[in-house]
């Protein structure tokens, strides 16, 4: 018997399920705890989905594995369509009947905790879905990940029950995916929202809400500037109850804004056309604040 004839016996021999099963055997798949492995989606079920990975026997991904809310029929299809290649991640290597339990969730939160990094490194805010209340504050959802705002960081501070399936504004106080801990702060952002709002050298309206012997705060809306009494009057003021009372409704010029000391300093000397004007004739210097600074602004006018 020739070589080629022994070639040709070789190649025309029944592989059998036996040496099918024995190949699969021989083969390597690493599906070891943590690893991230590759596969398509090809069955849902009530309580998971079922993973083709190239393996003897499917992975599968409970649904809390999908994610920590309960979705519905269309969201779950969205979210992990048939067919379509994704990442997961190996919770439990085979068992028994070769089967490796996957999950979808934690690839997501890796994918999250990276997202919420790079936008606390920028200094911006995210929209945090109100899930929880408890006595320290409220609990929320921010892109898969649980989150925290503490109480004295709520806009809201006596109905918190209120605020829950509420979405608010946040900036981030603390991010530690190594603890697993995502602080945030809706008076921050709120404050750093209204802070851009607002420009030096321009007039805006507020409300006396506390007075100092050192001057005036005022609040402008989610955060206060100070009118120093220094700032007042191109005149001496003697005692601040005398020229404001609480509550009262004021324009101020934005004179200084500070962002590193979180500080807005304001002024109002300059709507006087003498010193002393303001604290003569308050209401005729207010209805004509705009139009006042605006002409101490143009260039030859003396401040």
């Amino acid at each position: 018997m020739t070589s080629d004839s022994t070639r040709s016996q070789s190649s025309t021999a029944p592989f059998s399920m036996e040496d099918f099963e024995k190949a699969l055997e021989d083969y390597s798949y690493e599906f070891s705890k943590g690893k991230v492995v590759r596969g398509k989606v090809f069955e849902y079920s009530s309580d998971g989905v079922y993973v083709d990975m190239g393996g003897k026997s499917p992975g599968f991904i409970p649904q809390k594995e999908i994610s920590w809310e309960r979705l519905s029929d269309a969201k779950l299809a969205e979210i992990l369509p048939l067919g379509v290649e994704q990442e997961f991640v190996v919770l439990r290597e085979q068992d028994e009947n070769g089967q490796v339990l996957l999950s979808y969730r934690q690839v997501r939160i890796k994918q999250a905790w990276e997202e919420v990094k790079a936008l606390h490194a920028e200094g911006k805010s995210v929209r945090v879905r109100v899930t929880g209340v408890n006595k320290g504050g409220v609990t929320g959802e921010v892109k898969e990940l649980r989150a925290f705002i503490p109480r004295s960081h709520l806009l809201q501070k006596d109905d918190m029950d209120a605020l829950i399936g509420q979405s608010l504004t946040a900036s981030f106080l603390e991010v530690n995916p190594e603890t697993n801990k995502l602080v945030l702060s809706q008076r921050d952002a709120i404050r750093a929202s209204a802070m851009e709002r607002l420009a030096p050298g321009t007039v805006v309206e507020g409300r006396v809400s506390s007075i100092k012997p050192y001057g005036v705060f005022v609040d402008l809306g989610s955060v206060s500037g100070l009118l120093h009494i220094r700032e007042v009057s191109g005149s001496r003021v003697g005692a601040l109850e005398q020229v404001f009372r609480i509550g009262q409704n004021i324009k101020v010029a934005i004179a200084e804004i500070d962002e590193y000391k979180n500080r807005i300093s304001l002024s109002t000397k300059g709507f006087e056309r003498y010193p002393g004007e303001l604290l003569e004739k308050m209401d005729e210097v207010m209805a004509e604040a705009e139009e006042r600074f605006m002409q101490k602004q143009q260039p030859g006018e003396s401040e």
